[in-house]
């Protein structure tokens, strides 16, 4: 344990508490001051100045990371027969319907992203109790919810995340890996920052970025001037 606190302090005094840092900076400082021994994932956290309460402000979508996410996202596709072999080709990692949805009731839920076509939802809509607080309900605001399951499975494979508002009015994305260069991780940040920058509701009022961090796991957040990325 006291090698590990002289590595937390080590890492902590890399880390200025009073100091917002570019994204540039902010993405190499991550790297520097990993000190896991496995490929962490590098996650931002963006503080909006939404209110969630609000239809309008409840902020949810999609992005394509330009760089990926580094991670091979375990893809399910519940569809009907006619639709299977389109999934499997596209690389689904499992593919059909009653059988999943039984052991999804049952529990199940080995996945990262759950893909459904719209005649399916009926027999879903039920499993919400277990997909909901997972984040895997399918969805037609982040394109789960499509017949074309070919498209949707491509885009899951290559780096499309899905990103929702939490009650905090904060944005939680893990958006690389460690062992990405710092360029990447910061062009990847800077897609999804781009991204809510566009769905700024009319409503909104005030400034909308109040706040960004970056972080792998494991490892102390560094604060992102909000001026070095809008």
């Amino acid at each position: 344990m006291a090698t590990l606190t002289k590595k937390r302090k080590a890492v902590d005094a890399k880390v200025d508490k009073n100091k917002q840092y570019s994204l540039a900076d902010a993405a190499a400082l991550v790297k520097d001051i990993n000190c896991t021994k496995f490929d962490s994932s590098v996650d931002v956290h963006i503080r909006l100045g939404v209110d969630p309460k609000k239809a309008d402000q409840a902020i949810r979508g999609t992005v394509s990371l330009p760089h990926g996410t580094g991670k091979t996202k375990r893809v399910l596709v519940l569809c009907t027969p006619d639709k299977e072999n389109e999934a499997k080709a596209a690389g689904a990692d499992f593919v059909g319907l009653d059988e999943f949805v039984q052991k999804i009731e049952g529990g199940w839920t080995d996945v990262d992203v759950i893909i459904a076509t719209p005649s399916v939802m009926p027999k879903i809509g039920k499993l919400g109790k277990v997909l909901g607080p997972r984040n895997l309900m399918p969805n037609p605001k982040t394109g789960t919810v499509t017949n074309d399951v070919a498209t949707a499975v491509n885009d899951v494979k290559g780096g499309k995340i899905a990103f929702k508002i939490d009650k905090a009015g904060i944005i939680h994305a893990s958006i690389g890996r460690v062992s990405f260069d710092s360029k990447k991780i910061a062009e990847n940040a800077q897609e999804l920052i781009n991204t809510l920058i566009r769905m700024k509701p009319a409503t909104a009022k005030g400034t909308y970025l109040k706040g960004i961090s970056m972080a792998s796991t494991m490892s102390p957040g560094v604060a992102i001037d909000t001026k070095s990325v809008a």
